[in-house]
């Protein structure tokens, strides 16, 4: 009978230590496994991968994620190491370059899915399990948000919904198992331009693999990454340069993590009681130092928006100074031309008046062009006078 997660921290909460009493945690599976017949699986050949990220967005549209803060067509987001999270199954990395005069390398990273997954061993409550597809699945309805499960990957794949108090689930790639019970692609193969992604059974992937390196030797690396490590898994990879130098762990070793994990499950019962508690307490340690880093950004805000307005009313205070300043001189400035040209004018008034005061009054009369008129001359005498 399967339990739900609040049901099961509520009985925690509830009974405390006591729970722990007489109880083993059990890992899903301590017997090897050889893995289904016929199981599918993706071969990733890095040496045709061009880092275009449509297997991202192609990831993204058929598990109905949210849309990223950068969008796929964004190659900047290279420029840093990322990893899964979980709001994207899978991202691409660049690796600098393959050698001299070479381009960059570029690498996929999702869910391994292993023929007998570390997660599924280490999950006391069975929420992951392989399935005979290939893909190994998470059942959110009997997770009791342990996170055992991301302790135990070696590839550090699962994540968790942090931002989610309520019901929050572990979310990694799921190798699109819905779609592959349709019959269809996963959607990243589907989404890859290059065919630097393959998908059929897994005995083909391999062989096609195998084929690539004897035609090529120059071109690959002689291993198939996943075909032994870990025991092996669902999602395999080629490469041209050593995998270390594609950020992939080469100190796995070939066992399967059942037998690397069964007996520490077994000899630490008392942790599936107190981990709820812990995890209640670290959640409620975090959400406090969210709400503090909050307030305080709040703050922070206030200050400078009230620094920014003080700054505006100074500058603004400044600028009518000196409008004021320049209103009063371009008055100032006006009176005075007005009185110059008032003083210019009355002294053209006044010696006009003077010119007309200067001038001939009308007893004084004068002839042409201003001469006086010849005074009359005595007549002369005539024969009678004499």
């Amino acid at each position: 009978m399967s339990i739900s997660r609040r049901k099961f921290l509520g009985w925690m909460g509830a009974a405390g230590l006591g729970v722990t009493a007489g109880t083993k945690a059990r890992a899903a599976s301590n017997a090897h496994f050889e893995g289904y017949p016929n199981s599918l699986a993706v071969l990733h050949d890095t040496t045709r991968c061009v880092g275009c990220r449509r297997c991202e967005a192609g990831c993204n549209k058929v598990n109905d994620l949210p849309a990223p803060a950068t969008p796929f067509d964004d190659l900047t987001v290279l420029d840093r190491k990322r990893r899964t999270d979980a709001e994207s199954y899978t991202i691409v990395n660049r690796y600098g370059a393959g050698g001299e005069g070479q381009a960059p390398l570029f690498r996929k990273n999702q869910c391994n899915h292993c023929l007998e997954p570390a997660c599924a061993s280490a999950c006391f409550v069975a929420a992951f399990h392989k399935t005979p597809e290939g893909a190994v699945v998470y059942d959110a309805s009997v997770c009791v948000g342990c996170r055992y499960c991301m302790i135990a990957c070696p590839f550090e794949i699962p994540t968790y919904e942090y931002d989610k108090a309520l019901a929050p689930r572990v979310m990694k790639c799921t190798m699109c198992h819905p779609r592959v019970l349709e019959g269809k692609l996963p959607g990243c193969v589907e989404a890859c331009p290059v065919e630097a992604l393959s998908f059929g059974s897994r005995e083909e992937m391999l062989k096609i693999a195998r084929e690539r390196i004897r035609k090529q030797p120059e071109r690959y690396v002689d291993h198939i990454y996943g075909e032994n490590e870990m025991g092996g898994t669902s999602w395999l990879y080629l490469a041209g340069v050593p995998f270390r130098e594609l950020g992939m762990r080469e100190d796995l070793g070939v066992t399967p993590a059942p037998k690397l994990t069964s007996g520490a499950l077994g000899a630490v019962p008392i942790v599936v009681g107190l981990w709820p508690v812990l995890l209640t307490g670290i959640y409620a340690v975090s959400k406090r130092k969210d709400k503090i880093a909050e307030e305080e950004k709040r703050q922070a805000v206030a200050q400078a928006v009230e620094a920014a307005d003080q700054k505006a009313a100074e500058a603004m205070a400044k600028a009518r100074e000196k409008a004021e300043k320049e209103k009063t001189g371009a008055i100032d400035k006006a009176v005075k031309e007005a009185l110059a040209e008032a003083e210019r004018k009355a002294q053209e008034e006044a010696a006009k008046a003077a010119a007309e005061a200067a001038a001939p009054t009308d007893d004084t009369a004068e002839g042409p062009e201003g001469t006086t008129p010849p005074a009359p001359s005595d007549p002369k005498p005539t024969e009678e006078d004499a």
